[in-house]
């Protein structure tokens, strides 16, 4: 690199960013990621306590086929990555005692859904015909939503004829596919598309919604030693290849000087310049940041915007000799199917790889229980009545619990260890204001967001900006906002930078953190 060199900076070593840093590294940029943690990933990190890994949020991986974003990404930067495939992707179980296993061989999955759902393969293969477009439009450059005419023109470049099938889909849901007669295929579609989609049949975009209802076929992972290494992966190739990953530093501020985003300044008072900026933060995370020099767009969209869901998550170390016999490690529990699907009424249960002793003591296994939650009433009793807080906090835990032994009987009996997880400990964690966590419900697609915050050199990454959540969707953002900074920085010429300034950190690579989870 010469001292003209362009600075990228990265505040947070989210998948997202780690993505776009390490690909701007590689055409030729300084880049610097800032992290406030002690380890990266993010929502997608992984945690050390008392010999377990925990996933601390994402636990299955998908996007390492061929064209898929990991496998691009991976291919661009020669990373050979620690994971193995997963069939079944999971098992969901129905409140009426249907079990539904989710098969990545597509025969398999189309006999499973025919058993399960009688006479509804018309449906299944629009879906899959619609999931066919998105997946094929979404392993070329596609720059969604637009935000200029270079954008426009590489989105045209990237249709095909029949991509022009997709067109009478375009505004339709999930939802108005659905054939009637069987209720509790609503009730099946609406929680896989939950936890891919952030929403239900009803509002979720036809065209997102097939892509994320196919994600098992296409193919999801395990990753060796807990979904943080893709993270832990990014950071070592950066740093490998001249970056810079500094942990233990919180950003407080965005220094914006002449309307460009100009430095950043942290909780251990480093300041850093930079000619760019990516925040892998959500816009309420970065209008704090920017404070009064925030753009009256960026600032409006923070109070307009209602919360993303929150979750409740517990964390188990258990005895794997207790638990009953299982061929699959990933179950998805709908209690009622009467009731809306969230806040422990539909639980998904993640099981360390038997195979990874990382994960867990010889002999036990790291579990992961999770559901969709509102963070307003968790905020509301921990600001108002610590007691009735607690008192959710232990009633959240029963309700899982009780859920996960529909796949798990006798779970209760094995438990070791169990750490309890609210959306205020997400907060805490992740920084993420108000524990909200996996980016904007996927409705209509004319309502994306992308990655432009209103000041030339300030972009998002990450879960916020489209298509939002899931290592596969940040990793597709990350893409983009690489291939965008890039594009700007070959159109402008930059000043010589200083060298490393006086008092710069450099941390190196951490394990996990053993701190115990927040317990307030």
């Amino acid at each position: 690199m010469t001292s003209s060199t362009p600075h990228t900076l990265i505040i947070g070593a989210g998948i997202g960013g780690l993505t776009a840093g390490a690909l701007l590294l590689k055409a030729g940029h300084r880049v610097t990621v800032v992290e406030a943690h002690v380890y990266p990933g993010g929502c997608a990190g992984t945690f050390y306590h008392q010999k377990y890994r925990f996933d601390a949020g994402a636990t299955l991986a998908g996007g390492f086929a061929p064209g898929g974003p990991h496998a691009r990404v991976a291919k661009a930067l020669g990373l050979t990555l620690p994971i193995h495939p997963v069939d079944p992707a999971w098992v969901v179980h129905l409140p009426d005692g249907r079990s539904v296993t989710q098969w990545a061989d597509a025969g398999q999955w189309q006999a499973e859904r025919q058993a399960a759902f009688p006479g509804t393969e018309p449906f299944w293969q629009t879906l899959e015909t619609l999931a066919d477009i998105s997946w094929d439009v979404s392993s070329r450059p596609f720059p969604w939503p637009p935000e200029s005419l270079h954008d426009i023109y590489t989105l045209a470049r990237a249709l095909r004829p029949k991509t022009l099938r997709a067109l009478p889909y375009l505004l339709r849901s999930v939802g108005s596919l659905l054939p009637a007669g069987d209720p509790l295929l609503r009730t099946f579609v609406d929680a896989q598309l939950l936890i891919s989609a952030q929403t239900t049949s009803q509002s979720a975009n036809a065209l997102y919604g097939s892509a994320a209802l196919d994600l098992p076929r296409r193919g999801v992972n395990h990753v060796r030693g807990g979904i943080g290494a893709l993270a832990d992966t990014l950071v070592n190739w950066i740093r490998h290849n001249g970056g810079e990953v500094l942990f233990r530093q919180q950003v407080t501020q965005i220094e914006v000087k002449n309307g460009r985003a100009h430095a950043i300044r942290t909780n251990k008072g480093l300041r850093l310049e930079a000619d760019n900026i990516l925040a892998n933060l959500t816009p309420w995370a970065l209008r704090h940041l920017l404070g009064e020099a925030a753009p009256a767009r960026l600032a409006k969209e923070v109070r307009q915007r209602e919360a993303t869901w929150g979750a409740f998550t517990l964390y188990l170390g258990v005895d794997a000799a207790k638990l009953p016999p299982i061929t699959a490690g990933h179950h998805q529990i709908i209690v009622d199917a009467a009731r809306p699907l969230g806040e422990g009424n539909s639980v998904f249960v993640s099981m360390s790889d038997p195979d990874d002793p990382s994960r867990a003591p010889a002999g036990h296994r790291a579990i992961t229980l999770s559901t969709h939650t509102a963070v307003a009433p968790w905020w509301q009793l921990r600001h108002s009545d610590q007691a009735a807080y607690e008192a959710r906090r232990a009633a959240y835990t029963e309700r899982l619990l009780s859920a996960a032994e529909t796949a798990l009987p006798g779970l209760r009996s094995a438990v070791k260890l169990a750490l309890p997880g609210s959306p205020v400990t997400f907060e805490f964690y992740t920084r993420r204001p108000s524990g909200m966590v996996g980016g904007f419900a996927q409705e209509s697609i004319l309502q994306a967001r992308g990655p432009s915050t209103g000041i030339a050199n300030l972009w998002l990454v990450g879960d916020s900006i489209f298509p939002g959540q899931s290592t596969a969707g940040v990793t597709l953002g990350g893409l983009r906002v690489a291939n965008l900074v890039e594009r700007v920085s070959s159109n402008h010429q930059f000043h010589p930078h200083p060298g490393p300034l006086p008092g710069r950190e450099r941390v190196p690579v951490l394990s996990p953190s053993g701190r115990e989870l927040e317990r307030g």
